[in-house]
């Protein structure tokens, strides 16, 4: 549903005509909502406003085929995010294509700003944004999500997908910005250590 824009005619004086112009508007819309039966409002939650689909929700955390967070702990995320809201702690993982996975990985959704860095920084795809907006908790301890939350958001999700780093060109430049601060902050480069 398209949303209406008035333009407001500010040349109009102080006077009589001003107000009737806006009783005028207020019985427009009274007999649109209770005779035509158009209402401006939605009935959440039996239904739902149609967002965009690159709606930038809460966060999904993608897994491979074996179950496993397709997250490699390269703190890219972490690295690029505004708000400094994302914790990561790295592991081993025992194959040798993988080199590393996150033991631990938390997003703070309270001070989470939504900008979508942490999905153009990752060069896994691993992490995604959904549609969804119902951010409802009762203590912050259960708006700071872990990673099989974050894993188990995906099966959960009936909205779909967001926010994601195929639709649009931004994430080039967002990569190379995580890279240098990277390297700046940690001296972690490009090139992977050696395995011994």
């Amino acid at each position: 549903m398209a949303t209406r824009v008035i333009t407001v005619d500010r040349s109009l004086k102080p006077g009589i005509w001003p107000l009737v112009l806006g009783h005028w508007e207020t019985l427009k819309n009274l007999v649109r909502t209770l005779i035509l039966r158009q209402a401006s409002t939605i009935e959440f939650p039996e239904k739902r406003r149609n967002v965009s689909g690159r709606y930038r929700g809460i966060h999904i955390l993608t897994a491979r085929e074996d179950g496993t967070p397709k997250c490699v702990a390269c703190f890219m995320c972490a690295t690029v995010c505004p708000a400094e809201c994302i914790y990561i702690e790295s592991g081993e993982r025992p194959e040798k294509t993988i080199e590393k996975y996150p033991t631990r990985f938390e997003i703070d959704l309270l001070r989470c700003v939504y900008c979508g860095f942490c999905v153009d920084a990752c060069p896994e795809e691993a992490i995604l944004m959904s549609r969804e907006n119902d951010l409802v908790g009762t203590t912050r301890e259960e708006l700071i999500i872990d990673r099989d939350r974050l894993m188990a958001r995906a099966k959960l999700l009936d909205v779909g997908t967001g926010y994601h780093p195929s639709e649009h060109d931004v994430r080039r430049p967002v990569r190379i910005a995580a890279i240098e601060k990277l390297k700046q902050e940690r001296g972690i480069g490009n090139s992977r250590p050696p395995r011994g």
